[in-house]
């Protein structure tokens, strides 16, 4: 197994155009966050960093909505995300953001090198251009059906339906977001990174583990759905990829470089240097080598990310790296899958999320019991779901009846039979109940039960189980309660208080072993068990080592003559009523959702002129053939008769009709739309259709029996 002597963690950074919902905490943030405290624990150099990601057609877009500046957006969200990270317990030593003067400076002199070694190409190709607003646009502002699902409001970067990433050209019928008018294609030019050069290094780096043949990392600790997607993305072949864009918001290309004009770097490239600026930033304010955790052999670099970001971070950013030539590469991605709510898709867009700055506005003093739920429900191999009724059962089955009952239990027999000393005993007496074996509680002055699921805790979290590490903790809880269940001190004080006072020791070693390992998981929860334990609170700087060192060598970790303090209850149970309310909040996003959708007719588009529509040649026409296209569940192939010509367009009405019943249908056409090629067939023209409220499609036509290739004016 290879060792690291630095270990630097990074979680994706956040987008500034909206707050962060739990299914951000169950993807990157709380993984992330349970190894870095668990390394911490261990004793290991480890540094934890993120920021804000501020740059990007999305923040704009969140502008023109708020009626905001782009700076006051980012502002504004980057404040809240630090308020909510700080809020749950997230324990960043860095937190960071893209808009500072150092990223932009980082990631010019990034973009330099790479364009001073050669590792660009320079390519002039045909954008989206809204003429409305004579601009180009960014891919997040173009909009239109998903070729691979048949979305109607995919994005022209992404479709969030069905999470494939695709290109503006790819979609169906495209609409500027600006403008809502169809975009036209022209000629721009920008800088790429021919991605397809670095294939065959990036498939030994995913499949192997390997870089030119030496050693890099376990790709056997990788999950099986990352390195599906990125055997997939390399076997369906790389493509160059552009690196600068056309936009008002972002990071400038270094304005020595010629033609570098107008033109930002894409999101995409500046947003992971933001783990690089991060770190930069940290190490100044405690005198440190940033170049240490980025640029030696001996430090580990894993990215906590959502299964969105994957191909960004386990391809294209190590990639550039490696182009780059100075910086260490990704060792290991254990990216999340995601979190449903409610039987539904989490929607930032119909509200539909449970919101985490207002959970713990609405429900303070539950940060843990949000994070115990998200990490037993943790989206690890697959999606999971998140449901209030079954959060309410697990914090009052789990947390009240299992570990606060048991912790409460111990704190209040302590005081009862020993008056909160910790009772010494005799080594030689043994008692049952532990594990259902004679373990007695310290064989030879060593707590085998205790040790062996620490151990086994800790060999989880290694392999970024966390679901199965937390199981685990809970069962030393549950194993608490039947030493105390199946002993009855209550009963046994009156014959054998020996006996009592190897109970509530081993007890007591129970609880004090709990405080330090459940840190990682629940450290609100922590806090207070140390604080009944009236022991300091755990900080990290090895504590899980020197108390997996201390079992080891059957050492007290709670000395005998200890004194704790009164109990109180570290959980106590929640009541339908709060659970009923969070239910209805949700219940009535959904019907806001539902009575906007009866209600609500497409925005009016700006007003034209006579010219701009005259431009337009529409043109009556009728279906002569029509088929599916193959591994294209969603478009059309139509032969069109006008007349004059026989056209064929492609149409992406084949969820709404089946081929054989739109033989003969007549149709209008515009047809003198560009030609565009879609899944390798020409599409001459656009078939006009109607849309209700539902998405369902009618065809625009004449009167019956009106002849063909004639105009529409």
């Amino acid at each position: 197994m290879l060792e690291y002597k630095r270990h630097l963690i990074t979680a994706a950074l956040p987008y500034a155009n909206g707050p962060l919902h739990i299914g951000h905490l169950a993807g990157a943030y709380l993984p992330a966050d349970i190894y870095v405290r668990f390394l911490r624990l261990m004793d290991k150099d480890v540094l934890f960093v993120c920021g804000s990601d501020e740059h990007g057609a999305a923040i704009t877009m969140r502008a023109m909505k708020e009626k905001l500046s782009p700076q006051e957006i980012i502002d504004k969200y980057h404040q809240l995300f630090q308020e909510t990270f700080r809020g749950i317990g997230i324990s960043f030593d860095h937190y960071d953001r893209t808009s500072s003067p150092r990223h932009h400076r980082t990631s010019q002199e990034f973009f330099h090198k790479l364009y001073d070694t050669g590792q660009f190409t320079e390519i002039e190709s045909n954008q989206y251009y809204d003429e409305s607003f004579q601009q180009f646009l960014a891919d997040r502002y173009i909009t239109g059906t998903c070729p691979r699902c048949g979305n109607p409001s995919a994005f022209g970067d992404q479709c969030e339906k069905c999470g494939s990433s695709l290109s503006p050209t790819e979609l169906i019928q495209p609409v500027s977001v600006l403008s809502g008018q169809a975009p036209v294609l022209r000629s721009t030019r920008h800088w790429y990174f021919p991605l397809d050069r670095h294939a065959e290094w990036l498939n030994e780096y995913i499949t192997k583990g390997t870089i030119d043949g030496q050693e890099h990392h376990d790709p056997g600790i990788w999950k099986n759905h990352v390195l599906g997607q990125c055997k997939s993305w390399i076997d369906n072949g790389l493509q160059p990829r552009a690196m600068t864009r056309d936009l008002d918001w972002g990071i400038d290309v270094p304005q020595d470089i010629p033609g570098s004009q107008g033109k930002k770097l894409y999101v995409w490239l500046d947003a992971p240097i933001g783990y690089i600026t991060s770190t930069q930033e940290y190490a100044e304010l405690k005198g440190l080598n940033w170049e240490d955790y980025w640029k030696s052999s001996d430090s580990q670099l894993i990215h906590f990310i959502g299964k969105d970001n994957i191909v960004f971070h386990c391809i294209i950013f190590p990639a550039i790296l490696k182009a780059h030539g100075d910086f260490i590469l990704p060792h290991i991605v254990p990216a999340n899958q995601f979190m449903n709510l409610e039987g539904d898709k989490i929607s930032t867009s119909r509200n539909w999320a449970v919101w985490v700055h207002e959970y713990l506005r609405e429900l303070p003093d539950y940060q843990d019991a949000l994070r115990y739920y998200l990490i037993k429900n943790m989206p690890e191999q697959k999606d999971s779901e998140f449901t209030w009724k079954s959060f309410q059962e697990n914090y009052n089955n789990e947390l009240v009846n299992n570990l606060s009952n048991f912790v409460h239990r111990v704190n209040v027999l302590t005081h009862k039979f020993f008056d909160g000393i910790v009772p010494d005993f005799d080594p030689d007496i043994y008692i049952n109940g532990v594990t259902g074996e004679e373990l007695g509680g310290f064989h030879d002055s060593e707590c085998i039960y205790l040790f062996d699921q620490l151990h086994e805790c800790c060999e989880y979290l290694r392999q970024f189980d966390f679901r199965s590490a937390l199981k685990t903790l809970m069962e030393i809880s549950t194993s608490g309660n039947q030493l105390l269940q199946n002993n009855e001190p209550w009963k046994l004080i009156k014959e054998d208080p020996e006996a009592v006072a190897v109970v509530m020791n081993l007890s007591l070693h129970y609880v004090t072993a709990l405080s330090v390992a459940i840190h990682p998981f629940l450290p609100f929860t922590s806090d207070k068990m140390r604080d009944l334990l009236n022991l300091p609170k755990i900080e990290g700087n090895g504590a899980l080592l020197q108390l997996l060192d201390q079992l080891a060598e059957g050492e007290q970790i709670i000395p005998a003559g200890h004194k704790i303090n009164e109990a109180k209850y570290i959980f106590t149970k929640m009541e339908d009523r709060i659970i009923e309310e969070q239910i209805i909040k949700l219940e009535q996003t959904k019907s806001t959702n539902a009575s906007a959708t009866a209600i609500k007719y497409p925005e009016p588009k700006p007003e034209i002129s006579y010219d701009d529509f005259s431009r337009m040649d529409i043109r009556t026409a009728r279906i002569l053939t029509a088929e599916r296209i193959p591994k294209a569940d969603k478009l059309l192939k139509l032969q069109l008769d006008l007349g004059y010509e026989t056209r064929t367009v492609v149409s992406g009405i084949a969820e709404h009709y089946q081929p054989e019943e739109i033989i003969g249908r007549e149709v209008s056409l515009l047809a003198n739309l560009a030609p565009r090629v879609i899944r390798g067939v020409e599409s001459r023209g656009m078939i006009l259709m109607a849309e209700n409220e539902e998405g369902k499609l009618s065809f625009v036509s004449a009167t019956p029996g009106w002849r063909t290739g004639f105009t529409i004016k």
